[in-house]
């Protein structure tokens, strides 16, 4: 097992500042997240290219990396969320195109109690159409604690934000949600405290 593999990620990236090649044991670590995270996003058609570009972003940028971070996941998270915003209206297309075609993609919410409430062929049209519908902000961080399975609090690292205009944003997009699959009863998915 090389130093790498045991490394935390600011550690790496501290490395990577001396020996630029030392930052490949980063790639390695969180490519696939990323690219997953981008596919969900904007489709597989465009995810090599937004995690390829995300990890040339944070490896010129490994110098103003706050090392006092262990893991590298948010700030990657922020930098492809940030490339993904660029394409917000390639993904609003690609959400109502999944909404016209029941592709089963969009309804796969690792954690998120909703969906596993609901029967998600029934849903994935209106879920689809919800997403497409929610104002940028509040869909990236909804997202990225959904698809990403980041913490409100990782999220609101990766977009640079303040983690109560996180919680806001989440606490609103769950509300738009929920209006938008029919969910009234508050009692179907309490809040949860992130």
């Amino acid at each position: 097992m090389s130093v790498l593999t045991e490394a935390s990620d600011a550690e790496v990236i501290g490395r990577a500042r001396r020996q630029p090649e030392a930052f490949a044991a980063l790639f390695d670590r969180h490519y696939r997240k990323i690219y997953a995270y981008a596919a969900r996003r904007l489709g597989a058609g465009l995810a090599d290219d937004i995690a390829a570009e995300t990890f040339l972003i944070a490896f010129d940028r490994r110098d103003g990396y706050d090392g006092t971070r262990a893991d590298a996941g948010p700030w990657l998270y922020g930098i492809a969320a940030n490339l993904i915003a660029r394409h917000a209206r390639a993904e609003a297309r690609h959400l109502r195109a999944l909404a016209r075609t029941g592709a089963i993609g969009v309804v796969e919410w690792d954690g998120d109690a909703v969906a596993g409430r609901l029967d998600a062929a029934a849903v994935r049209d209106r879920l689809a159409e919800a997403l497409a519908a929610l104002p940028a902000p509040e869909r990236e961080v909804l997202l990225l604690v959904a698809w990403a399975g980041l913490s409100c609090q990782d999220a609101a690292t990766a977009m640079d934000v303040p983690a109560g205009t996180a919680r806001s944003r989440l606490h609103r997009a769950r509300t738009q949600m929920r209006s938008a699959l029919g969910m009234t009863n508050p009692n179907l998915d309490p809040e949860v405290n992130e």
